[in-house]
């Protein structure tokens, strides 16, 4: 059981909305964090109230036996009474949304307003759209990120071998502590497997799993590029709308991510495609067929998995509500990261090399978006002012980056 930094944000958000939703991919740690969080209420409550009957109720909808529990939604939920109620996968009956807005109106009216349901799920557009239609004004969205450097280090700062291995595996939980470099890569293929024969399957019914796949695999090996659907179409033999409807799928999944590009300089000749990451860096690796951390940093795709790597870090440490993007101009400027937050912008570059110099064309590009808060992101262990006023620091200490700029 990992302490998940998020954990504390969570259980403050249900006391301030009656619904909240954590979404977030498969296998990352959601319905264990929720559990928690219901053991941690219900104890609370027990010390509170001196009862035992207001335990929260966990419903799991992959479970059929709970999907029938809740064939009449409504008299169902009426019935558990004011009590916290925890919904697992609730993508698989969204249905269910109009009931709970019902019942939110409902105890608001007898005076109970907030912490009245957790629900999971492990896709995001469709979801937060029917959600957000049928509970405007009465649910909160978070996502739960895949572990975190700040959670898998036994002290203070995360060591080498620590970095190294959740570089390498990943932060699926069941991967990064699996008993050996291989158990981990073989949970990982399974997880791959599944995921297409499953669980897209579920969401997207007629999309074949193999050219899905193979889309995927092309993905890990651009890790990083920018997304051209005319290449995908070629490379993969089909058109360029089935190369973004794939990309759209697997964004909604969790399993990649756009990195949309700045484009507020109009003087500029700016490139605009949106940069795709496969989130996970042990999924590009499995991907890959990338084995350990030897035949890692001997691999192309090392520069790029390390980039993405921290690039999940840092939109993880990230305020709540803060945006992201990339700069990039035809003339070579370029971000790898801006994040902006109330109105202030934060530029990074990402190096594994603490002794790899900053390009002229960060600098170019920072001087063109007026970004006084420049970083360098490391794989070493000090922090240093690099050349022309840029704050150098290793990758264990981004979670406190935003924070302690001011």
């Amino acid at each position: 059981m990992f302490d998940r930094v998020q954990a504390i944000d969570f259980k403050e958000l249900l006391n301030e909305t009656p619904v909240l939703a954590i979404l977030g991919p498969r296998q990352v740690g959601k319905t264990t964090l929720a559990r928690k969080i219901a053991a941690e209420i219900s104890l609370a409550e027990a010390v509170r109230k001196k009862s035992l009957e207001l335990q929260p109720i966990i419903f799991d909808l992959e479970s059929a036996a709970d999907r029938a529990a809740l064939s009449d939604p409504e008299a169902t939920l009426r019935a558990i009474g004011p009590r916290l109620v925890v919904i697992d996968e609730i993508q698989r009956v969204p249905d269910l949304f109009q009931a709970l807005r019902v019942l939110v109106d409902e105890r608001r009216r007898d005076g109970h307003r907030f912490g009245q349901f957790l629900v999971l799920g492990s896709a995001s557009i469709a979801l937060v759209q029917h959600a957000s239609e049928t509970l405007a004004g009465r649910i909160h969205f978070v996502e739960l990120s895949p572990l975190l450097l700040t959670e898998i280090a036994q002290d203070a700062q995360p060591s080498l071998a620590e970095v190294n291995q959740l570089w390498l595996r990943g932060g699926f939980p069941d991967a990064f502590q699996a008993r050996s470099d291989a158990a981990s890569l073989r949970w990982r293929e399974q997880f791959i497997s599944t995921y297409l024969e499953r669980d897209i399957a579920f969401f997207a019914p007629r999309l074949p799993a193999q050219t899905l796949r193979r889309f995927w695999s092309l993905a890990a090996h651009l890790q990083g590029a920018e997304f051209n659907a005319a290449h995908y179409a070629r490379t993969l033999e089909f058109s360029a709308q089935t190369a973004t409807r794939y990309l759209d799928l697997l964004t909604d999944l969790f399993l990649l991510r756009r990195i949309p590009a700045e484009i507020t300089n109009v003087a500029k000749r700016l490139r605009k495609a949106p940069r795709v990451f496969v989130r996970d860096c042990g999924l590009v690796h499995a991907l890959l067929g990338i084995t350990d951390i030897k035949a890692l940093l001997s691999h192309p795709v090392q520069g790029a998995s390390w980039e993405g790597f921290v690039i999940e870090q840092l939109l993880a440490a990230a305020p709540t509500g803060a945006q992201y993007s990339y700069y990039r101009t035809q003339s070579g400027a370029e971000i790898d990261l801006i994040i902006t937050h109330a109105g202030r912008q934060f530029a990074f570059e990402i190096k594994r090399s603490p002794s790899t110099p900053v390009a002229r064309g960060f600098h170019q590009a920072c001087n063109d978006l007026n970004i006084e808060q420049r970083y360098l992101i490391h794989g070493g262990d000090k922090a240093f002012v690099a050349p022309h006023s840029v704050q150098a620091l290793p990758i264990t200490q981004v979670g406190r980056v935003l924070f302690s700029a001011g």
